[in-house]
Parts: C-alpha cells; sequence; structure tokens
C-alpha cells in the first residue's frame, strides 16, 4: 500500500493499523495525517508505548496521556477513580483520535487498559470508547518486556485489537536503505527465510573498513559492551574530568528501581571532547531523548556541561528531574545531569535512528528482533561493519512472521477496496468523519499563538501564587528547570523577594536547613553548587540548595 492511500483510509475515520518495514515511511505518513487533523480542528492525542519513541512524533508516553503511569491489569475500582479526576477527564472529552505509536513495544495487556478506560471516560462502550485508534509500528522491532519472564502478549493478541476491527495499512514504499542489495537481506530476515547468498554477504560485512576521519557508530546487544567501550574512549581523553552525581527522594526502593532503568548514570564522569547522548526530553532548550552532541566547554559558575550537536547548535544542560508517580502522586524522584556517554549505544537506544555507517556487534544476541533491528538502522552494506554475529542475530519470532504475512494480505484487501470508491464517495467520507469530530470542513492554516516565553508562564503562576508543585504539574517541567527560571527572573529583577516569599515553607526544620546552607555558601564564596554541597557533606541534593538560595540576600 502506497502512503497515499494509507492518508485516505485514515482520512475516512477507520481505526487503522499503520505497518511496514523500517524506512517504509511510517512517521512520515503519521505525521502528515497529524498535520491534516489539527488544519481541520480536530483535537489528536499523539502518543507512543516509549519515551524515545515519543520524541519522534513530537508526542507524550501513552502511559502519561491516559492517566495509567506504572499501573497495568487496572481493576474497575481504580478506572472509577481516575474518572474522578477532573483533568483527566477533560483530556479524554475533548480528544477525537487516539494515535499510540511503537505498538510493538506494549503488552496486550495494556492496550486491554486503555480501551477500558476510554470507554469509561468517554461513557461510550464502543471500542477505545468511540475514539478513532491510530496504531503505529512493526511487529518485527523489538517485543514488548514480558514481567512474568515467559513470552511476551503482543498488542494484537489483545481482546481490544479484535474489538476496534482495525484497517490495516502496510506501507510498501522505502526510504531508508540505499541498495537493493541490503534491502532484499532485510526483506529475507522478515521472512525468517535467510539464503546463503545474504549469509555470505553479512559474512563480507565483517571485513568492511571505513576511512580513517569517519567514526562509526557502535551498536552492541549488552549495556556491559557499551559501557566499556565509552569508559575507553573516556579514558583515551587528555581534557580534565568533571563528575556529576544523582540525587534522589522517596523510599529506597523505589529509587533503587529508578536508579537502574535511568539511561544516565548515578555518577557520571564527563571531559571536554566526549561524546554524549541527551538522556531526556527538553524542547525549550532544544533537545530530546537521543540527542548526540559533544562535552564543548562548562558554564561559568554552576560547572553545567555544554554540549555542540551537529547543527553547531550550543545548549547548556541543566539538572533534570525524573519522577515516579502513582495515582497523580510522587512517589520518589531522581535528579541528574541528563547525559550519558555515547560513542557507543545499546541496538534497544537505537530504535528509530536512520544511520550512514555503523559497527555492529550482534555476537551477543539474545532476543528475536535485535539483529533485525540493528541492521535495518543502516542505509546500506557499505555503511555496516559487523564485529560478528551468532544464529539468533538473524532469526525473528516465527509468530510474528506468520502474523506479518497476514497483515500483508489484509492490506492488499484494504487497498482493493479502496479502489472500487469514487472520488466523491472518498470525499464525503473524509467529510462525514470531520463533521462527527466536530471539525471544520475547510483546512485552516496553522497560526502559531504569539509566543509567551517560558520565563513569562513561569513568572504569571507565581504572580497567582502558585505552588511549587503546581507549577511543576501546570507547567509540565521539573523541578529543576523550574527552580532555574526563578533564579532567572529573580536576577532579571522580573520577580523580587517579595513575589516569592509565600514558597518559603514556614517550618522549624527548613529555618534550621537555610542556616546551614547559607553559611556554607558564605564560607565557599562561589556560586557553584557542588562545592556548596560538598561543604555540606552532600547532605542536601542541588534541587535543595537552589530552592534555599532563592530566599538568601
Amino acid at each position: 500500500m502506497t502512503q497515499t492511500e494509507a492518508l485516505d483510509i485514515l482520512k475516512m475515520g477507520y481505526n487503522v493499523f499503520l505497518t511496514g518495514q523500517p524506512g517504509s515511511g511510517k512517521t512520515h505518513t503519521l505525521n502528515t495525517y497529524i498535520s491534516y487533523l489539527k488544519s481541520h480542528k480536530i483535537e489528536v492525542a499523539v502518543t507512543a508505548s516509549t519515551g524515545i519513541a515519543a520524541t519522534h512524533i513530537g508526542g507524550t508516553t501513552i502511559h502519561s496521556w491516559s492517566g495509567l503511569g506504572i499501573k497495568t491489569g487496572v481493576s474497575e475500582y481504580q478506572i472509577d477513580d481516575m474518572c474522578q479526576k477532573e483533568y483527566l477527564v477533560k483530556r479524554y472529552e475533548k480528544t477525537e483520535v487516539l494515535i499510540i505509536d511503537e505498538i510493538s513495544m506494549m503488552s496486550g495487556v495494556m492496550l486491554d487498559d486503555i480501551n477500558r478506560v476510554c470507554q469509561a471516560m468517554k461513557r461510550n462502550e464502543e471500542p477505545f470508547g468511540g475514539l478513532q485508534i491510530v496504531l503505529v509500528g512493526d511487529f518485527f522491532q523489538l517485543p514488548p518486556v514480558s514481567r512474568g519472564g515467559g513470552e511476551p502478549m503482543f498488542a494484537y493478541e489483545a481482546n481490544a485489537w479484535k474489538e476496534a476491527n482495525l484497517a490495516i495499512c502496510y506501507l510498501s514504499e522505502q526510504h531508508r536503505q540505499e541498495d537493493d542489495a541490503f534491502l532484499n537481506i532485510l526483506t529475507e530476515l522478515r521472512k525468517n527465510d535467510v539464503s546463503q547468498y545474504a549469509y555470505e554477504e553479512l559474512l563480507r560485512a565483517t571485513s568492511t573498513t571505513f576511512p580513517d576521519d569517519v567514526e562509526p557508530v557502535r551498536l552492541y546487544t549488552h549495556n556491559m559492551n557499551v559501557d566499556q567501550v565509552n569508559e575507553d574512549r573516556l579514558g583515551q581523553l587528555r581534557t580534565d574530568s568533571f563528575t556529576f552525581t544523582m540525587t534522589s527522594k522517596g523510599k529506597s526502593r523505589h529509587v533503587e528501581k529508578m536508579i537502574s532503568s535511568c539511561l544516565s548514570p548515578e555518577h557520571l564522569e564527563l571531559k571536554i571532547g566526549a561524546i554524549v547522548m541527551c538522556t531526556k526530553n527538553n524542547f525549550e532548550l532544544g533537545y530530546v531523548n537521543g540527542t548526540l552532541g559533544k562535552v564543548t566547554d562548562t558554564e561559568k559558575g554552576t560547572g553545567y556541561p555544554i554540549i555542540t550537536l551537529a547543527n553547531q547548535k550550543k545548549i547548556t544542560i541543566t539538572p533534570a528531574e525524573w519522577a515516579l508517580e502513582d495515582d497523580g502522586r510522587t512517589i520518589a524522584s531522581i535528579t541528574q545531569i541528563p547525559l550519558r556517554l555515547a560513542w557507543a549505544i545499546t541496538v534497544h537506544k537505537s530504535q528509530g535512528m536512520s544511520i550512514d555507517r555503523a559497527e555492529i556487534d550482534l555476537s551477543q544476541t539474545f532476543e528475536y528482533g535485535q539483529g533485525y533491528v540493528a541492521l535495518s538502522r543502516v542505509r546500506s552494506l557499505s555503511g555496516l561493519r559487523l564485529l560478528g554475529f551468532n544464529d539468533m542475530a538473524l532469526a525473528v519470532n516465527p509468530n510474528v512472521a506468520e502474523k506479518d504475512l497476514r497483515f500483508q494480505k489484509l492490506s492488499d484487501a484494504a487497498s482493493d477496496r479502496l479502489k472500487t470508491l469514487t472520488k466523491e464517495e472518498h470525499k464525503k467520507r473524509q467529510e462525514d468523519f470531520i463533521r462527527k469530530c466536530g471539525g471544520v470542513l475547510t483546512p485552516t492554516k496553522h497560526v502559531p499563538e504569539p509566543k509567551t516565553s517560558t520565563y513569562e508562564k513561569t513568572k504569571i503562576l507565581v504572580r497567582k501564587k502558585f505552588s511549587l508543585q503546581e507549577i511543576q504539574k501546570e507547567r509540565d517541567l521539573s523541578e529543576g528547570t523550574i527552580l532555574g527560571h526563578l533564579e532567572k527572573l529573580l536576577d532579571k529583577k522580573e520577580l523580587t523577594k517579595k513575589d516569592i516569599a509565600y514558597l518559603k515553607p514556614e517550618t522549624n526544620k527548613f529555618a534550621a536547613d537555610l542556616k546551614k546552607i547559607k553559611s556554607a555558601c558564605k564560607e565557599v564564596d562561589s556560586e557553584k553548587l557542588s562545592p556548596i554541597r560538598k561543604k555540606l557533606d552532600n547532605k542536601f541534593s542541588f534541587e535543595e540548595i537552589r530552592f534555599a538560595r532563592l530566599f538568601i540576600s
């Protein structure tokens, strides 16, 4: 199916599973449809199963948007409790189209949960509460994590998948791979039928050489190998090192879980010249989870790293917060500079990337799809150097391979049905869907509202006497970012100490802490946070010190 055909079906309001090989244009088709919906003033929720995938489409995670958070297998009582939250109810009420990208990494249990929540929120027993549901992805990519250690339950095995009666749009065009021979090898991998020719071509890729001035991206299946390469390369730099230590709040069991899953290490050692990757989204500063850059300087005063991106843009990376929420409240959080070394990355982290030259080690592949994901990142065989591969590297899940053939047949049938409709029928069905969603028939150009600076938005909330937690929630920003705004606003005299006085806790403990921090600031006589924290024997987090400094003259 072509992208144009898929868009025609989407615009008619059908529930859709948009799939196809890597590079077939799924993201481009999806973005085109999102723009179409917005031009007709139809409310669309753009989500993805993972944070990495969400950054590629400018959306949020489905866990965050849905309100389910870390919960799976929710009870009717929990759903009823969610329906009492006004902000969630309003979110669902205004939404007409729900998009979920990278559906392969979502379990069937989660998809059923989302279906039930949508029905409850929309007060509609139709699948997903009557929303148009658009699922996007490729089940040959990495599968969902199985909590019980057994076979994962794919989204297509969920009851909600069957109930949604999805139109299958299997894109057949190819826009990533640049040589037909390599594309044929990837096609054979998808069919679980690797020929001797394909095997020999991959074997030859173990001898590929790159020019001395070209450094390939290195992909490994295990974090251990990635860490070793990055540590070795960091050690080769002859510049001074500087380290950032993670701080935390909450119960130790929650904190330990967050530390183990955070892409930024507990102790982040950097040097000028280090290749790094951002590990969190910050659209305001201009980076997302996966942005690559090089450390080229540190910020005067704070010592925070300054990285230079491929487009030569320089960004100061300030501490960021990762929060674990349950039932709308934060139960644990960690704070760290959102970077990690990136001379090498894992196959998992490479999903969604298009790479010109890659050095890939598949000798320790342990999961279906890892080899396919890694190889399909590369544009051509000439850009691939294989350090090794095992039998598992060339294997895909046989159940997925069988299901994929079924998807192709269903897509062909959908394409044939589409061709039986006249242009007038196309137009009428699309206009009927726009009316159903409360949109406008005549598309409008998106005219952005006059921009209010991010600092101004925070200032307005301070004037309204919002608490620090309320400002964070309203702005959907971390504590560290909001504190940075307050520091800047005070420095520019756009806010005064009197304006923020209401934020100061009236407790004996805070008064005692403030006294200690004030004394340490005076003794150190520096704006840098690290020496102040060290003077305080690391008993306070960076955020606690920054918050206290707001009230120190």
